[in-house]
């Protein structure tokens, strides 16, 4: 017997494809719409029979341990049926039957490689997200976090997974160790899995920052970020055809008054670049402070205003736009240093290393 052959002359033949994952877990409501009776079902899980029970409401149909990917789909189809009060209404055979359920935490970040959680195979835990108002209990393998504000799952092949940020998140909420949380975000920057500033809004949200074991992993963070930044600067400039500027240095006046660093600099035509790279800060829990309460944003406004006065144009760039819209990053750039000729001449500042 295989897992094509049919288990009973009283079942309906279902299509179980042995490559597919989606044919090999099913939930009753998923079974009853193929035919299969809740007492036809019980008689194929009974001790060394051809199926599985494998989570409440969910079924392997092959006597086998589950795998990886097995259990991922289970714990979606576990968090994502209905309540009891709507599970009368009939699934249709297609239906995928995840609800709003969706794979967070360290699961997620093996979906989408993170080689510091290993395999998706050796997981022991999987944590699904769901809505803060489901009545659903963790159970066996499944870990159910909830969420106040559900965000857009990313489709990582056929399953629905919470966006990297979010799933760092849930992942650092879940260990103490403080080696482990900084692998885990610094490899999310190094990888370009995402932004620093959208981690660390994520980890204000979950109200994990004054942790111990993340405070020194977001300095890493940022520092990880910013390294990434400068690398996709330079790469920006070179393949663009860019003039070379003069890289991370300091301005100063003739008389020694420091006027600030900036990342790179084109003497000849008086153009400042700096990157926005500033750790990000908020007011009240889930909300975005403003500009005006950031020292930080402040200190860069002021030197911006001090450079400007003396005719230097400064150029301010994002790591999210280097990341996303390089080209247009580099077009903002040359038409700074093309209107240099249109310009008066800036103010002589000295230019030294920092």
């Amino acid at each position: 017997m295989n897992q094509n052959t049919p288990l009973s002359p009283r079942l309906p033949r279902l299509p179980l494809h042995p490559e597919d994952v989606a044919h090999r877990v099913l939930s009753a409501a998923q079974l009853r719409a193929r035919g299969v009776s809740a007492a036809q079902t019980s008689a194929q899980c009974l001790p060394g029979g051809p199926w599985q029970h494998l989570l409440p409401g969910v079924y392997l149909l092959h006597p086998g341990p589950p795998t990886g990917r097995e259990r991922l789909h289970g714990a979606l189809l576990y968090a994502g049926r209905p309540p009891a009060s709507a599970r009368r209404a009939p699934a249709g055979p297609a239906d995928a039957g995840y609800g709003e359920s969706m794979v967070t935490g360290v699961a997620a970040l093996a979906l989408y490689g993170f080689a510091s959680v290993g395999d998706v195979e050796a997981l022991h835990r999987i944590d699904v997200l769901v809505p803060r108002t489901r009545r659903l209990r963790s159970t066996r393998f499944v870990e159910v976090v909830r969420a106040a504000s559900m965000p857009r799952a990313v489709r990582v092949g056929e399953l629905p997974v919470a966006p990297v940020e979010r799933a760092l998140a849930d992942a650092v909420a879940g260990t103490v160790d403080a080696a482990c949380v900084r692998r885990l975000l610094t490899e999310a920057v190094r990888d370009r899995h995402c932004e620093p500033a959208a981690v660390v809004r994520e980890l204000s949200e979950a109200k994990l920052l004054g942790r111990p074991a993340v405070v020194g992993a977001v300095d890493a963070l940022l520092a990880e970020g910013r390294a990434v930044a400068e690398a996709r600067l330079y790469a920006m400039v070179r393949e663009h055809g860019l003039p070379e500027p003069l890289w991370n240095v300091e301005l100063r006046l003739p008389g020694g008054l420091p006027l600030g660093g900036v990342d790179a600099f084109w003497p000849d035509q008086a153009v400042a670049v700096e990157l926005d790279a500033r750790a990000p800060r908020y007011g009240a829990p889930g909300r975005r402070g403003r500009a005006e309460e950031d020292p930080q944003w402040s200190a860069y406004a002021a030197k911006r205003e001090r450079l400007e006065r003396l005719g230097i144009t400064v150029v301010h760039l994002s790591p999210r736009k280097l990341r996303e819209a390089a080209d247009q990053q580099a077009t903002v750039v040359r038409t700074a240093l093309m209107a240099a000729a249109d310009r008066e001449p800036a103010a002589y500042v000295m230019v030294l290393p920092r």
